[in-house]
């Protein structure tokens, strides 16, 4: 079984068809990017721990030409510097309403919702999962999310759970086998 199969494996055809069509992966930060823990030092800096294998998987993707996003609620100087280092853009931070920045996203770049695929994990990723092309929440998300999410990671926010999607995509598209030869 070759390692494309291995990934597809027990994902639903409906889910492969959808990640065949993405052209943007857009991102929660808080929960998906991370664990969901705000740090705070002794002197107010907010740290954040985010997984090198997201960070990887992301790299990857913008290998591929699958453009990577962020639409978050928050605003931190952290998330900007994580997206400088992998290249990642467009990034929208304090989004009072995710979805309707997701349809400005597509408008920006000239692409439909049914291309998008977007990951979250709590109440204001709703309405974006559950419009795009490709909705997903991370293992550890909120039991609502479960819900409309047409597909859920294993990994849990913060510990792999992109790099699995960005597997996910990869696999789909037909992209996998050849990112994996460059590397062995």
């Amino acid at each position: 079984m070759s390692p494309s199969s291995q990934i597809l494996a027990g994902v639903p055809s409906k889910i492969v068809e959808a990640a065949e069509r993405v052209k943007l992966l857009l991102l929660d930060v808080d929960g998906v990017l991370t664990d969901g823990k705000l740090y705070y030092g002794n002197t107010g800096e907010e740290l954040k721990a985010f997984d090198i294998k997201d960070g990887l998987g992301i790299k990857l993707l913008n290998a591929s030409n699958i453009m990577v996003g962020i639409v978050t609620g928050r605003t931190s100087e952290l998330v900007l510097r994580r997206a400088d280092e992998l290249d990642i853009a467009p990034v929208v931070q304090g989004s009072k309403n995710k979805l309707k920045d997701v349809e400005s996203i597509c408008q920006k770049y000239s692409l439909t919702l049914n291309q998008i695929c977007f990951i979250g994990d709590d109440f204001p990723d709703l309405s974006a999962i559950s419009r795009v092309g490709l909705g997903i929440c991370v293992a550890n998300a909120n039991f609502r999310i479960h819900q409309v999410a047409a597909w859920c990671t294993k990994a849990s926010g913060g510990n792999g759970a992109v790099r699995e999607v960005a597997e996910l995509l990869l696999a789909s598209q037909g992209k996998y086998q050849s990112i994996l030869a460059q590397y062995t």
